[in-house]
């Protein structure tokens, strides 16, 4: 007798996963529909809103970048929250000194507390920025506080994490961590505030029946952290919606992959305009939208520069979109004339004649990280130098001083602690970083082979 085997496989194995391909492609077009996308944030901002009455005399902060999608500016405490995921992804938790989020604890002691709004995509209850990251900066900052103020024996400082998105055996492996954190904190150049109570994070989700309930001010048991995850948990990420739309969880994520250029600002700004238009109508209303923003810089400082204090307030940096369109020399609340170094990925119109401004282009993307090594970073340091020194009669600096990877992390923390939003990535640090501790010879020859990265990771190991 012979067997017959055939490698072929079946008409229904092939039905099957061309189905199956037809099905995600489906799913991933209705995901990054900007439609859908736009009245999903629009229902989940209601939630916000409920949130935010529940508890009217707290504040309410968005978690930069997604969480600026549903809280209203015009409702929103004047400063954000800048907690990322990756800092509480498994087995990567860490208490960012790069993200220290100091700036926060005013907030926290004048107003007992705040609520801080985030979101997540499918799958999830919460991101990890509010179930671990949020939790890590609470403990952190308690412990901190307690030996720097010498703070009784029954000053909470325990890790606190939400039962049903972080195991046990998580938790424990966060809490050995904490105190070597702390330890970091209290020997950066950070200024750490003395808290009245300890921090103390509690959650909210859609899916909360009860809301919990607050300390008031005079009961003194701790300082609340209420973190609301906006979305409502959908294992496919996908909900059809009787009123026409299919709601995308967390669709405030990753904005840049189906906003079609729409910023959270963009939107608030024009949030009726783009909920009343209909889906066929909704990309030509984003462009027309997009094509208002920057037609004409600001006229004057709407927001004015930051400056660092650490340095006397000779450095200030802002963002170019709030610049004033003819550069003005002066600027309020600051002596002397000041100088621009204005880095942006396309160029701005700047006044002609000016020797007082320099205009530095920088590409977005890897191209961008060399050009940031090997041009921006260059040219940038002499004027500034030169710019001070002429302003000041100031020597230039010192070429005798030692610089280290101690000593940048150092200067960016006074940049920190004056601008929270100041939020280099990764990348640019290790540019730096390459930039200063390494020869000119041996950097013109590494980043000539594009081989930046090895030789940064070496030099942040010294």
């Amino acid at each position: 007798m012979a067997l017959m085997f055939s490698s072929s496989r079946s008409s229904y194995e092939d039905n099957y996963t061309q189905a199956r391909a037809a099905t995600l492609a489906h799913l991933r077009r209705e995901s990054l529909d900007v439609y859908n996308r736009l009245h999903s944030i629009a229902e989940d901002i209601s939630f916000v809103e409920t949130v935010r009455r529940t508890y009217p005399d707290l504040p309410i902060l968005p978690n930069l970048r997604c969480g600026g999608w549903y809280v209203n500016p015009s409702l929103a405490h004047q400063d954000a929250a800048y907690f990322k995921s990756t800092d509480g992804h498994f087995n990567n938790w860490a208490f960012n000194l790069r993200r220290p989020n100091l700036h926060l604890l005013s907030i926290a002691t004048q107003d007992s507390g705040f609520i801080l709004v985030d979101s997540t995509r499918a799958g999830k209850r919460m991101p990890d920025a509010l179930s671990k990251t949020v939790p890590i900066w609470c403990a952190v900052i308690n412990r901190a506080v307690k030996k720097a103020f010498e703070k009784p024996s029954t000053w909470d400082e325990g890790l606190y994490c939400p039962p049903g998105s972080v195991s046990p055996q998580e938790c424990s492996q966060i809490e050995s961590r904490l105190d070597d954190w702390a330890t970091s904190l209290l020997g950066s150049s950070y200024t750490l505030l003395n808290l009245p109570y300890p921090l103390r994070p509690l959650w909210i989700t859609p899916s909360t029946s009860i809301f919990p309930s607050l300390p008031t001010p005079s009961e003194g048991s701790f300082l609340p952290i209420v973190c609301v995850s906006a979305s409502k948990q959908i294992q496919e990420g996908l909900e059809r919606r009787s009123s026409g739309f299919s709601y995308v969880q967390g669709s405030g994520d990753d904005h840049e992959l189906w906003g079609e250029g729409l910023t959270p600002e963009i939107f608030w700004e024009n949030k009726e305009v783009l909920l009343r238009a209909d889906r066929t109508e909704l990309s030509d209303v984003v462009k027309r939208l997009i094509g208002r923003q920057g037609i004409r810089p600001p006229i004057d400082w709407n927001v004015p520069p930051t400056p660092i204090e650490r340095v006397g307030g000779r450095l200030l940096i802002c963002s170019t979109s709030n610049v004033p369109c003819d550069f003005p020399i002066h600027v309020p609340g600051v002596e002397g004339r000041v100088s621009y170094v204005v880095v942006s990925e396309h160029g701005v119109p700047l006044p002609v004649d000016r020797k007082d401004i320099l205009a530095l282009e920088l590409p977005s993307g890897k191209k961008g990280q060399i050009h940031f090594l090997q041009h921006v970073l260059p040219e940038a340091i002499p004027f500034i130098k030169k710019s001070l020194a002429d302003d000041a009669n100031l020597d230039g600096g010192s070429t005798g001083m030692r610089v280290n990877k101690q000593s940048i992390a150092k200067r960016l923390q006074w940049i920190i602690s004056s601008r929270p939003e100041a939020n280099p990535s990764r990348a640019t640090l290790k540019r730096v970083n390459e930039y200063l501790l390494t020869p000119p010879d041996l950097r013109r020859r590494i980043s000539g082979g594009h081989n930046t990265d090895r030789i940064a990771d070496q030099r942040e190991d010294l």
